[in-house]
């Protein structure tokens, strides 16, 4: 499993959620060094990318509160929060702030003038970055009531978990909006990623919940108990795992999948056929493939009849791997270069 992904903090996992969310404060209670590292790291990524920095506030935590407690401290963050009227404050905890055993759940349910909700990322009890995730992603459904979606007919898919922190994300997007047009469907609600806090109230009118990854599944599974929404535990990965995604988006819709069927196995047989040059070659994979992605690097090495070989050309397994067969395009340009250097 690929340290890079599956290792650290649960609080930066649950920020990658959090700051997606315009017209909002994250706080983190916990030491400003928390607070330094993760702001300069969202707010490098919002500058490369054109992007607003997110706003994300600290408590400040001192060795005095270590001793006396510091929920007086998260009083007074959350009140200098609330004078700026975001649409809602998030509040993540540190593990120093558990630690001490501040009760940060009772002081966000305070009569706060805006909705205050807390989110437990602590992770020195064993939790990671995925962790953050998924609790992020749990807390942040309940603003939408599942009574809200009564007698609505549910239509459009949502896009749930997509990796904020991911260099490709929106290509990706790009390539599942492409894909569900070819069956006649559209995203009504990326959750979450670039939208505004009263946009998580349509979660649960959608007719269908893709989800970006296999691990993301008990949200799946969550939102599926909650609002009675099937989900698809993953982004399609690979030639043919693109096909089966468009095969199991149409059985939830009942759309015709034929013609869609045809119209990507013909583009993918016009992408086999533009690297045809890479056949047969000696290559050396680098990296280690997370489960679900290791079907489409295999597939690639039949498809291309690539012979492994420790004296091989190098090739770096992507992480993660892209989606859908312009994923694959992605991953064959970086293979083809590196063959060719």
């Amino acid at each position: 499993m690929s340290s890079s992904r599956s290792e650290g903090c649960t609080l930066t996992g649950a920020l990658s959620i959090t700051t997606a969310v315009r017209d909002t404060i994250t706080i983190i209670h916990g030491p400003r060094g928390c607070a330094h590292h993760n702001f300069s790291l969202f707010h490098t990524v919002a500058m490369d990318r054109g992007r607003t920095a997110p706003r994300i506030f600290s408590t400040m935590i001192t060795e005095k509160d270590v001793v006396f407690g510091g929920e007086e401290a998260l009083e007074q963050a959350i009140r200098r929060a609330v004078r700026l009227k975001p649409e809602v404050i998030f509040v993540l905890t540190s593990c120093v702030a558990d630690t001490i055993g501040d009760d940060a759940a009772i002081v966000c349910r305070e009569a706060w003038p805006v909705p205050v909700m807390y989110i437990p990322t602590s992770g020195f009890l064993g939790g990671g970055f995925h962790n953050g995730e998924r609790n992020a992603l749990l807390s942040l459904a309940t603003i939408a009531q599942p009574e809200e979606r009564a007698g609505r007919e549910p239509a459009g898919v949502t896009l749930v978990g997509e990796k904020n922190l991911e260099y490709e994300v929106d290509q990706n997007y790009s390539e599942i909006v492409r894909l569900l047009s070819l069956l006649g469907e559209d995203v009504r609600l990326r959750f979450v990623r670039d939208i505004g806090a009263r946009d998580i109230g349509l979660l649960g009118s959608g007719s269908l919940n893709v989800l970006r990854e296999t691990g993301l599944s008990p949200v799946g599974e969550a939102l599926e108990e909650r609002y009675g929404t099937p989900f698809i535990p993953s982004f399609p990965l690979g030639l043919d795992g693109t096909l089966a995604f468009l095969e199991e988006v149409a059985g939830v819709s009942g759309n015709p999948v034929e013609t869609a069927l045809e119209r990507e196995k013909s583009r993918q047989r016009v992408l086999v056929d533009e690297f045809k040059d890479i056949r047969g070659k000696p290559v050396r994979l680098e990296g280690m493939p997370e489960p679900g992605e290791r079907d489409a690097v295999n597939e690639l090495v039949d498809r291309f009849d690539l012979t492994l070989d420790e004296r091989g050309i190098r090739l770096p397994l992507p992480s993660p791997f892209p989606a859908g067969t312009s994923g694959v395009r992605h991953v064959l340009h970086r293979w083809r270069a590196r063959i060719r250097a």
